[in-house]
């Protein structure tokens, strides 16, 4: 089944621009150069994805050399994710460019950006079977042992945005390498949930995917899986139900994506063996909720507001929060663009744009996770910001129902200051238009 037949099924999804919105959507992006000859960049710096697994694989293969003395080698992913690609990040910046809209077209033809995103999955999978086969030795110390699964559930975690990307392409081979992608994790049915679950209810308070304001990761992280999982199960039932086929079905395709997840691991173990498991459980465990940490990144607080007839707004940029930090962005295929993304699910990471009028984070996605894992310190990074978002109108908020009695009470006269001064601005521009006028 690929993304055509599903969008034929469903009810045009809520991110789907009519004609009207996609003009506005273009007239916010940053104004890009003067098309001429232009050249990606980038081009060759997006070779940075598919090259994390080989990094991987380089320093497991070094620790298996000399696991005494390389033992810090052991916990390479981590040191990556939460260390290494931050502290880039804030030394090289942000980059706002836009490809001019004269070289989309080249560029989403232009196989070799697809070819990058599927170079990422040989290195994700050998590198996972080295990392089951070193931990579980019997002679591998504990403490290695854990910076294994960490190192190799990095990795797969970010294999989860190389599924992403080639998830929301129609070609059935994108489909199946997306699922691939996803097998080491046992994360397969994100294809149909995100696509079809997620993409319709983005910033609603029915989307297990999207987080409220007040809401800690810990608290999501149930909340999502559970949900996400509830929601792929009911969309594939009912495709399937629409065909005169049942869930047991050799077209449903989380059965499919289950079967590769089992292969895989069953593979492995047999390869490595039994005590492989507890290896390959963790590391899965750990890149899922390094997606689930990016899901609670992408759209806290924010809620598409309902018509008069109480329908949800189509999505807008000003509903995902985005960054431009480079380094992340390179390693994610441009996720961070996510306003662009939800505007237009099928256009290719390299052609991505930022719009200003989008929300942007404080830091690159890599630099905002450890925030997210203590709710204090991420409270007081992003709540004002939510705030200062729909300039301190509370009721715009997309909040968590058991707290926002409290919080609206404790930001009650921060927002009333915020409401006063985007009034204030409002009216100056007003007027400042009028002199023009005149």
């Amino acid at each position: 089944m690929n993304a055509k037949t599903h969008d034929a099924l469903h009810d045009t999804p809520n991110d789907t621009l009519d004609s009207q919105t996609a003009k506005k959507q273009t007239e916010n992006p940053t104004k890009p150069p003067a098309a001429g000859k232009w050249k990606d960049p980038k081009r060759y710096l997006w070779l940075l994805g598919p090259a994390l697994p080989g990094i991987g694989l380089a320093a497991l293969t070094g620790y298996a050399i000399a696991p005494k003395k390389l033992k810090f080698l052991a916990w390479t992913g981590p040191v990556l994710v939460h260390g290494v690609i931050p502290a880039l990040d804030r030394a090289i910046g942000e980059d706002q460019s836009n490809p001019p809209e004269s070289a989309v077209s080249s560029l989403e033809q232009d196989k070799y950006y697809n070819r990058i995103v599927k170079a990422f999955i040989p290195g994700q999978y050998a590198l996972t079977v080295m990392g089951a086969w070193l931990a579980s030795r019997k002679k591998t110390p504990i403490e290695d042992k854990i910076g294994l699964t960490l190192s190799v559930g990095a990795i797969n975690g970010v294999g989860i945005n190389t599924a992403h990307e080639l998830g929301h392409k129609s070609n059935k081979l994108n489909k199946l390498l997306a699922m691939a992608a996803l097998a080491p994790t046992g994360y397969t049915h994100f294809v149909v949930e995100h696509n079809f679950g997620h993409h319709k209810r983005v910033a609603t308070p029915e989307d297990p995917a999207s987080s409220r304001m007040g809401e800690s990761f810990w608290k999501f992280l149930p909340r999502t899986v559970i949900g996400g999982m509830k929601s792929a199960v009911k969309i594939e039932k009912e495709r399937l139900a629409r065909k005169g086929k049942g869930f047991w079905s050799l077209d449903n395709e989380l059965l499919q994506g289950w079967v590769m997840s089992a292969g895989f691991f069953g593979a492995t173990t047999l390869i490595c063996g039994p005590r492989a498991v507890p290896f390959l459980a963790a590391q899965a465990a750990y890149g899922a909720s390094l997606l689930e940490s990016v899901n609670y990144i992408e759209h806290y607080g924010l809620l598409r507001q309902k018509d008069k007839n109480g329908k949800y707004e189509r999505t807008q940029p000003e509903h995902s929060w985005n960054s431009n930090h480079i380094v992340t962005n390179l390693f994610l295929y441009q996720l961070q663009r996510h306003s662009d993304h939800h505007a237009h699910p099928q256009r290719s990471y390299q052609a991505l744009r930022h719009f200003e009028k989008a929300p942007q984070l404080p830091g690159g996605y890599a630099s905002m996770l450890a925030p997210a894992y203590v709710p204090q310190w991420w409270y007081e990074t992003m709540d004002k910001r939510v705030i200062d978002h729909y300039e301190g109108d509370l009721s715009k908020i997309n909040w968590d129902p058991d707290r926002k009695a409290e919080l609206m009470a404790r930001y009650a006269d921060y927002a009333a200051e915020v409401a006063a001064k985007a009034a204030a601005r409002r009216e100056e521009e007003a007027g400042s238009a009028s002199e023009k006028a005149a």
